[in-house]
């Protein structure tokens, strides 16, 4: 990345700030209806500016504590925790990104991808999931995370997680009964138990 580029990326993420905090003043809260809060974590693993990527997540979770993110996001937020060395937390929000999209760390692990569940989304083809990671800077700058990926996501903790996941939710697909269809979203979705792991 060339200087200028990483000036114009600074600038984006200046930009953004300045817009919410600008509907901040305006409305007393954050109307971010087009989603712009998003962007920054994008823009500093670009950068490689993990440090300022933590702070702006801390702002981010204290500012908007149940939004749930979307699975790129999710994934950004992994990465600039690990790079902080924050093992723990990137290990919760990698299984956070596997909730939102179940296939997008077996595509950056160059994993086969399993035919979509019933209930889920079809997934992205392999192309828009390259051209995703290729935004980020490709695998090869990310080498150290992808190693570390790797190993969390074949641990046996991940695995049960996920395979009760999946389970959880293919329970949920085919359940007509409305007390058990709640009782299963609540596992599911378990309310949060307000702990910051930013």
């Amino acid at each position: 990345m060339t200087p200028k580029q990483a000036e114009r990326l600074r600038q984006k993420i200046t930009d953004i700030r300045r817009v919410l905090a600008a509907e901040k003043r305006k409305f007393g809260c954050y109307d971010d209806s087009r989603g712009l809060r998003y962007f920054p974590t994008r823009y500093y693993v670009q950068l490689g500016d993990f440090k300022s990527g933590l702070t702006y997540l801390r702002w981010f979770h204290r500012n908007f504590p149940d939004d749930a993110g979307f699975p790129d996001f999710l994934f950004e937020w992994t990465i600039i925790l690990f790079s902080n060395g924050r093992l723990q937390d990137a290990a919760q929000k990698a299984r956070a990104t596997y909730r939102a999209d179940t296939h997008l760390l077996a595509s950056f692990l160059g994993r086969p991808i399993t035919p979509a569940e019933p209930w889920e989304e079809a997934p992205l083809d392999a192309a828009s999931y390259a051209a995703y990671f290729n935004s980020l800077g490709g695998q090869a700058a990310l080498v150290d995370f992808g190693e570390w990926l790797a190993a969390l996501t074949l641990t046996e903790t991940f695995l049960a997680d996920a395979s009760h996941f999946i389970d959880l939710n293919r329970q949920l697909h085919e359940e007509t009964d409305p007390e058990r269809r709640r009782s299963l979203v609540q596992q599911l979705y378990p309310v949060s138990s307000g702990n910051s792991d930013e």
